[in-house]
């Protein structure tokens, strides 16, 4: 079969299809499988380091607030529309896969003018524009939560398969990985992450862990600060001369699976690729839900995994740093729940997502 991946921007919609695209080459390999987005710099970054092309199309956020600005939009996307039809005229895909944002809205839409078979992923339990509007034609609707169908009006086309995660995060050997990270095998490894950009909060949390377990025996502390935070973060640390041996600070935790493998505890906002990523790892969590998003969709991606006993939930406020570390406390004192929330979460991983999603597509996109 012949693939076209869509969807970009972060890293929650192009690391779910990443992993879609690794199981259509495992299970053809004599298939071909590229990637068309909007040339981002993640998505420039990621996507070829992966083994895929990259093609770029044009296209933007969706902006109404003025006559303007709206005809810009258009225009912009029937630009990327344009671009992606002539690449699919050459490429002649059997389907195309998106997993959302604007950035896929071209690349849709071209599918649609040449009538080739679309289908979409929606990771977060409420679904973005780009996915909602997109659903009237797609084939098939893939969810990465339940609770996403009820805001989807065509529900004979919805498939609930869980977010799909690369199979690097899958049977892992923590031993192994903590050996290669240079982590004692007898250490309780703390991870703190905001995602590519980070978070004000997430980095709130970190600097506290750090200066926590700074220099203390028996503990490694990983801090993901994300690229907006790490220059003046790093700087100030410096400047003052923090940089205990057993805090490791960076701007992008680049090598996930093994890390998260490595560590015991994870916190982290509950963004769909977050929440997947933890419980495929089978990692104990601790989630800080972002305020700032639609229909307070992290939340209800953390709560899949808290009421199965894998994660705690923290709300953002004036002292959730303060929180945080008396539940990092409290789980470090108590090892016993810290491994059942383990299996709590690994019990939840979405691991059949990608099998769900490749025999779905092979089974109706030549209908």
């Amino acid at each position: 079969m012949k693939i076209v991946l869509t969807g970009g921007c972060t890293g929650g919609h192009i690391y779910p299809a990443l992993a879609i695209g690794d199981k259509f080459r495992a299970e053809d390999p004599s298939g071909e499988v590229i990637y068309i987005a909007k040339g981002e710099d993640l998505e420039r970054q990621i996507i070829p380091a992966h083994g895929y092309t990259l093609y770029e199309v044009d296209s933007t956020w969706f902006d109404r607030s003025n006559p303007v600005r709206l005809a810009t939009t258009i225009r912009r996307t029937l630009n990327g529309r344009r671009d992606a039809i002539k690449l699919m005229k050459k490429f002649k895909p059997d389907a195309v896969i998106s997993t959302g944002s604007f950035v896929s809205v071209p690349v849709v839409l071209a599918a649609r003018k040449l009538g080739v078979p679309v289908y979409l992923h929606e990771q977060n339990g409420f679904p973005g524009v780009s996915n909602r509007l997109g659903a009237r034609n797609a084939r098939k609707v893939f969810l990465g939560f339940e609770s996403a169908r009820e805001h989807f009006k065509n529900k004979d086309n919805i498939i609930y398969s869980g977010n799909p995660v690369r199979a690097e995060f899958d049977g892992r050997d923590r031993s192994e990985d903590r050996k290669a990270l240079g982590i004692p095998e007898d250490d309780f490894v703390i991870m703190v992450f905001g995602g590519s950009l980070g978070s004000e909060t997430t980095n709130r949390i970190g600097e506290a862990i750090a200066r926590e377990y700074a220099g203390r025996d028996g503990y490694t502390v990983i801090w993901g600060t994300g690229r907006e935070y790490y220059d003046e973060i790093s700087k100030r640390l410096a400047k003052e001369g923090f940089s205990p041996s057993n805090v490791r600070i960076s701007a992008y935790i680049n090598d996930m699976p093994a890390q998260l493998s490595a560590c015991d505890l994870t916190i982290s906002r509950s963004g769909a690729l977050s929440v997947a990523e933890v419980t495929m790892a089978g990692r104990a969590a601790i989630f800080i839900p972002s305020p700032n998003v639609t229909a307070d969709h992290q939340y209800y991606n953390a709560k899949a995994v808290a009421d199965n006993g894998g994660a705690v939930i923290v709300r953002e406020n004036a002292d959730t740093a303060d929180r945080v570390m008396e539940e990092v406390r409290r789980l470090d004192a108590d090892r016993e729940q810290l491994e059942a929330m383990k299996k709590a979460s690994r019990s939840i991983a979405p691991v059949e997502a990608t099998d769900i999603i490749y025999n779905t597509v092979v089974q109706t996109c030549k209908r």
